[in-house]
């Protein structure tokens, strides 16, 4: 039960209480189970306040403080929490249905069981939240931060991904739901996240002719040094994510299939072999073997298969064998700085666009990417 002087004083209006809060700040806050339908409460100093079971149903509760608030079971329908501050509260089994979150900041919050009806979460920062086994229907994440919030058993129906931010970067402790709705009106979501929550690959690569639009496959095995493998890593993830179906040996070979043979078939069925160049890769017997797979494809279907980038200058000074062939008739993305986001970043996306440019059509002249 609410502590009836603390819920008397709330009653008089928020300067009074923020006023005795500033005088109080280390008293326990105990408002669980109150009625607060339709106060006034924008701006009110609630942290670390419980309210625990309270109906909140048409409050205001605009820029109000709620950090660390225990918000368990509470009624939030009809609310407005415009710019409130929620990071870190527990909001486990609430109800918000026709509420209004614009710029809300919900960081490190837990909403487990909660169920979102009709919410504008437009600009909110759901950044590390835990949103196991929530309900989200028909929610506005327009700009809204989901980087490594925590999914699993969450329900997504019609709600637009299209400009959620983080997305790649949640965290699936389980497998969640999407609805048919949700994939329509979504454009390109990563394919980390589908996959995490749950579809299956054969089902994401159709993804695009469910809703009428030219499926198209793009594919690529990526061709590396193992001691190059922090590179390779990334940039399979990455052109994952932009919907570059990659093949990344060793971790995509069938379990018990033998590696060599398993190269072959891949090359094979690949539209394209990204080469990694590197003082290691030039050196390596595998990567040669690969590199004239390659070479021996794009004779056989006159089209363009091999892709280099280089992580070093070392081919740009040998001399010797295919690597000096590739420098002198191939333009070779420079990834030398790789591990510079900016520089990575530009290099990434023009190859992304010569790639995809490629696989639409037809010829061998080499990508004009540098």
């Amino acid at each position: 039960m609410a502590n009836a002087g603390q819920l008397a004083l709330l009653r008089q209006g928020v300067e009074a209480w923020n006023h005795w809060r500033r005088d109080n700040p280390d008293k326990r806050i105990d408002l669980s189970g109150a009625d607060l339908s339709g106060a006034d409460l924008s701006g009110a100093y609630l942290s670390r306040a419980t309210l625990r079971d309270a109906d909140l149903r048409r409050a205001d509760l605009c820029d109000a403080a709620l950090r660390d608030a225990t918000l368990f079971g509470a009624v939030l329908s009809f609310d407005s929490l415009r710019v409130a501050d929620l990071s870190g509260a527990d909001l486990r089994g609430v109800s918000l249905l026709v509420a209004d979150l614009r710029r809300a900041d919900l960081r490190d919050a837990t909403l487990r069981n909660a169920i979102l009806h009709n919410v504008d979460l437009n600009g909110g920062d759901l950044s590390a939240t835990d949103l196991r086994f929530v309900t989200l229907r028909d929610v506005i994440l327009r700009d809204a931060d989901l980087q490594y919030a925590d999914l699993g058993g969450t329900v997504l129906a019609d709600v637009d991904l299209s400009h959620v931010q983080g997305l790649p970067a949640c965290r699936h402790l389980g497998p969640s739901s999407i609805d048919y709705r949700t994939l329509s009106c979504s454009d390109q979501l990563p394919t980390s996240f589908l996959r995490g929550i749950g579809l299956p690959d054969t089902f994401i690569d159709y993804i695009p002719s469910l809703f009428n639009q030219p499926l198209q496959f793009y594919s690529c095995f990526i061709s590396y040094s193992h001691k190059d493998e922090a590179f390779a890593k990334r940039l399979h993830a990455d052109l994952q994510d932009k919907g570059v179906r990659c093949w990344y040996a060793p971790e995509d070979l069938p379990i018990g299939e033998k590696i060599r043979v398993g190269i072959d078939q891949a090359i094979r069925k690949h539209d394209k072999l990204l080469l990694i160049l590197s003082e290691h890769s030039v050196n390596s017997q595998w990567v040669e073997s690969e590199v004239e797979a390659a070479l021996e494809k794009e004779r056989e279907s006159n089209k363009l298969v091999l892709f280099p980038v280089r992580i070093d200058d070392t081919v740009m000074q040998n001399r010797d064998g295919w690597p000096r062939a590739i420098k002198n008739t191939r333009n070779i993305g420079n990834f030398c700085n790789w591990k510079d986001y900016d520089a990575y970043q530009q290099v990434f996306e023009r190859l992304v666009r010569d790639l995809k440019t490629s696989l639409a059509e037809k010829g061998d002249e080499a990508p004009p990417y540098h």
